[in-house]
Parts: structure tokens; C-alpha cells; sequence
């Protein structure tokens, strides 16, 4: 008896034990066929930390974080460090081994500062992978071409329009005097001229002048006339070599044109010494009526202008031939931020792979949508297929800004809607982006390396600058600023020049 009961449990026993394994195989099958839809193998959330800047005095709630991960089946912990101390953060994680999964670099800078780090391996190499995914494959060519380092790509971009720079100027104060927008170089200065001398804004008096400027040679309006000139943007090719753009007649002869414009009064005079708040405050007040730079700036600028003056107009343009008869402007190199998988955090290449599979579905469009605009209805409305956000701007800013900073690729790549704006000269401003990408001037570094330029070009450049304001204001002659370019070539500017040229 005893021994027929110990034989029942034994095969009671063995038939559960059968069960359990017949269960678990097929719960496993189950799992394995649905691993290419879900972002963990098991089918749960994927988890992994983003470092990224914020832009806001306030870290985001969860609202539009929540809408993404149920998106994206991944669980997403985003680390937000203010931007002005972004690089602090950022190199104090490097340097104790901290860094998490996903870091974005604020800008190019910043990705120049781990170019040694990222020769050396500790990051992963990415450009092998983008095929395998439906949306990372669609980014730029052209772009992604100016982030590789020897060859190979270690970052995923947030695109940038190539080219914003043109022109914003008084509509009405041309409409006065009979003016179209100018479309050569001539023309401009003519504007410039009758802005300041011919009584634009119908007051009988002297107190207006033609340009607003200021002491940036980049952003300000001194690089956007250069490209009208046909100076290189940064550096240039000259009987096979690359050289800097102070070493090209191009560079003089914007120098003299803006001489000419200082000595006539139709720019600020101490433009050099001037701030981009003060700058746009001329324009603001009615003072000056022309501003080179970016065109997204006429919203702002119409906006504070209006409050001071109802009747203002304001208008874009970007099309200026130069002397040689064509139109050229400077380019970026096409992206803003841009993010990295340190080999410190991500160990595996499946985990690599999983994480580039967040970043792919945040390319669909649906998705980015909630990263870039919010929540339909709630954040935005959509208007003849563009977004309009809320006029909520201390909810949007709390809510959703933040997020736009995960922004991967551009609308024509990510699908993303571009904004809707019932201010037509912004509007305008938005399709001349696009007109100027038919006549960039790229810089042709943009993807080389130069250690000393890296070390030692900050330093450098203040030579060229100082040099180049001084001769704008008539302190230094043309032999004068020669001599300044020989002092750049002595104290390092031949050994980035050597350096630049190796490196094609």
C-alpha cells in the first residue's frame, strides 16, 4: 500500500513538472516572436537615462514624457542639467566614469572637446547600424558627412536649418522713399545710405541711420555681406591648399565696404563694442532700420517694435549678388545638438541596438510630435497641416520646450510638423531657409581636426578680430592688418593651416 502511494506521487510529480516546462516553452516563443516589436526581450519597457540641457528655468513634468514611452514601449529616465552649466555636468560625468546611456553635446564645440576620447573608442560607433532602422536611415547624408571623424559616425544629429541669414528691414521706411529690397551689394548700400540721410521715417528729423550691428563677426551682419562677397565660409581653397578666410581678397573687400558704411554713418559707430540687446534695441526704436543676421528674428523684433510704434512694417529678404554678379551664403553645418553612446554605460552591442531603436521610433512622426510640439489639442492645434502652439506660453514652456532639446534629425527626416505662423514675413522667413540652401558656402573643415586649432584658435582669432575692427573704424591700414595675419601664422595659425591640410 505504502508503496503504490509513493508511485502516485512520483508521477504526479513528473506530470507537473512536464506541464510547467511545456508552459514555459511556449511562453518563451511567445516572447521570442514578438522581440522585433517590443524594446525589451521580454516584451517589458526597455530602460536606459538620457542626459540632456534644459532650456527652462523649470524641469518638465511627465505629461509628454509619458505619451512618448507608451509610444515607444521604452521606460526613459531623462537627467535635465541647465544649459549654462551643461559642459561643467557633462565633463564632470566623463571624467568619474558617470555617464549615462544617451548624452547629448550641446554644440559643435563641445563635440571637438571629446574628439580624443572618441578616437580612442570610448564611444560607440553608430554609422554601421542606421541602415538596420527604418527612420535613422533618412537622415542627411550631407549632415551626418560633417560630424564623422575619420570616416566614422559616433553621434545621431538634431538637424538646423543651413542657412537663417539674410536681411530684415523697414518695409515702411523703404515704401517712403520709393525703395525695393536690395539685390545687389550696391543696392544695399544705397539703402543703407538713404535710411540715414533721406528722412525714412517722415519726421523731419536727423535721427536715424541705416545698419544695426554688433560685436560678433559671425552672427552679426559682417560674415552674411562677406558670403555675399564670395569670402569662404571660415576657410577656403586656394591653389590646392586650405587657408583661413582673412587670407582671401574676398575678406578685404568686405572690410572695405564696411569702412565705407562707418565712415559714412550708416552703421553704428561703435558697432564693435555693441551687444546683440543693444543692437536689436535700434531697430526696436526706430533708429536703425536695417538688421543682418538670422530672419527667424523678425518675430521678436515686430513684437517689441509694434509696442512702441503701431504703424511699424517690417519685411525679409535674403537674395544679395555681390560684385562678381552671384548670390552665396555661409553656411552651418547643419546641426545644432547631438547625442552619444559612451561604451562606459552601454556594454553590449544589443543593448546599443535597443537604444538606437528609441531614437528610431522617435523619428516617426506621431512621435515627435509630442517630443517637439506636446499633445494635440492641449499644446498645439493644427492649422492647413502646420502646428500653432498654445497661447499659453508659460504652459508650453513649462510642459513641452524642454523636450524639443531630444529633437533627432529635421522635419523633412522626422516627419514632424513645421510650425504654423500667421505673421507673413515670418512665414517668408521660413521658405528663404530653404531658398538659401541652393547657394551655401560650406565651410570645408567642418569635419577635420586640427589639435592647434583646438588648443590655441580661440586665442588666435581674437588677432584677426581685433585686427578687423580696427581697420573698419580706420585705425589700422591694409599693411596694418597684413601684419595681423602674420602674427596668426607665427603664433600657431601655420601649424593649423599644416594641420587642416593633412587631415583632407
Amino acid at each position: 500500500m505504502k508503496d503504490w502511494k509513493k508511485l502516485f506521487g512520483m508521477a504526479l510529480l513528473l506530470l507537473l513538472f512536464v506541464l510547467t516546462a511545456c508552459s514555459s516553452d511556449s511562453s518563451s516563443n511567445d516572447s521570442g516572436s514578438q522581440a522585433s516589436d517590443d524594446s525589451g526581450d521580454d516584451g517589458e519597457p526597455y530602460s536606459f537615462t538620457i542626459m540632456a540641457n534644459l532650456h527652462t528655468p523649470e524641469v518638465p513634468n511627465d505629461k509628454v514624457l509619458e505619451q512618448i514611452e507608451e509610444a515607444t514601449n521604452y521606460d526613459v529616465e531623462i537627467q535635465w542639467v541647465p544649459d549654462n552649466n551643461y559642459d561643467d555636468r557633462l565633463n564632470t560625468a566623463f571624467a568619474t566614469n558617470s555617464l549615462p546611456e544617451a548624452v547629448f553635446l550641446k554644440n559643435q564645440s563641445s563635440f571637438i572637446q571629446f574628439r580624443e576620447a572618441i578616437e580612442d573608442e570610448q564611444f560607440w560607433e553608430v554609422g554601421q547600424y542606421l541602415d538596420e532602422f527604418e527612420n535613422l536611415s533618412k537622415l542627411r547624408d550631407d549632415v551626418l558627412a560633417n560630424t564623422r571623424i575619420n570616416g566614422n559616425l559616433y553621434t545621431l544629429y538634431q538637424g538646423r536649418p543651413l542657412s537663417r541669414q539674410g536681411i530684415i528691414y523697414r518695409k515702411d521706411w523703404a515704401d517712403n522713399l520709393g525703395l525695393e529690397a536690395p539685390t545687389t551689394t550696391d543696392e544695399f548700400m544705397e539703402m543703407a545710405r538713404a535710411f540715414t540721410e533721406d528722412d525714412p521715417d517722415g519726421n523731419g528729423e536727423d535721427d536715424t541711420f541705416g545698419i544695426t550691428d554688433r560685436n560678433d563677426l559671425i552672427y552679426g551682419a559682417f560674415k552674411t555681406v562677406g558670403s555675399w562677397f564670395g569670402t569662404p565660409n571660415n576657410w577656403g581653397e586656394q591653389d590646392g591648399e586650405l587657408l583661413p578666410e582673412f587670407m582671401f581678397d574676398e575678406y578685404k573687400q568686405t572690410m572695405d565696404f564696411f569702412r565705407e558704411m562707418h565712415e559714412n554713418g550708416y552703421i553704428n559707430q561703435d558697432f564693435p563694442v555693441t551687444s546683440k540687446t543693444d543692437q536689436q534695441e535700434f531697430f526696436k526704436n526706430g533708429t536703425a532700420g536695417i538688421y543682418v543676421g538670422a530672419m527667424s528674428d523678425v518675430v521678436s523684433l515686430y513684437h517689441d517694435a509694434t509696442a512702441i510704434n503701431p504703424d511699424v512694417e517690417l519685411d525679409v529678404h535674403n537674395y544679395v549678388e555681390g560684385p562678381h554678379g552671384e548670390y552665396g551664403i555661409w553656411s552651418i553645418p547643419g546641426y545644432g545638438s547631438l547625442v552619444m553612446f559612451p561604451k562606459s554605460s552601454v556594454e553590449t552591442e544589443d543593448d546599443l541596438k535597443k537604444i538606437l531603436g528609441f531614437f528610431d521610433q522617435l523619428m516617426d512622426p506621431e512621435v515627435m510630435n509630442y517630443a517637439y510640439w506636446g499633445i494635440e489639442d492641449e499644446h498645439y492645434e493644427v492649422i492647413d497641416g502646420a502646428a500653432l502652439p498654445t497661447d499659453d506660453q508659460s504652459l508650453f514652456d513649462r510642459e513641452v520646450k524642454p523636450y524639443q532639446a531630444l529633437e533627432i534629425g529635421e522635419p523633412e527626416t522626422n516627419g514632424r510638423y513645421e510650425g504654423y505662423f500667421d505673421y507673413e514675413p515670418k512665414e517668408k522667413s521660413e521658405q528663404l531657409f530653404k531658398d538659401n540652401e541652393e547657394y551655401l558656402i560650406e565651410d570645408p573643415t567642418a569635419a577635420l581636426y586640427s589639435e592647434t586649432y583646438v588648443n590655441d584658435g580661440a586665442r588666435l582669432q581674437e588677432i584677426i578680430t581685433d585686427a578687423t575692427y580696427n581697420y573698419i573704424i580706420g585705425q589700422l591700414d591694409e599693411a596694418g592688418f597684413d601684419a595681423a595675419v602674420e602674427k596668426w601664422q607665427s603664433e600657431g595659425g601655420d601649424d593649423i593651416i599644416a594641420e587642416f591640410n593633412a587631415a583632407q
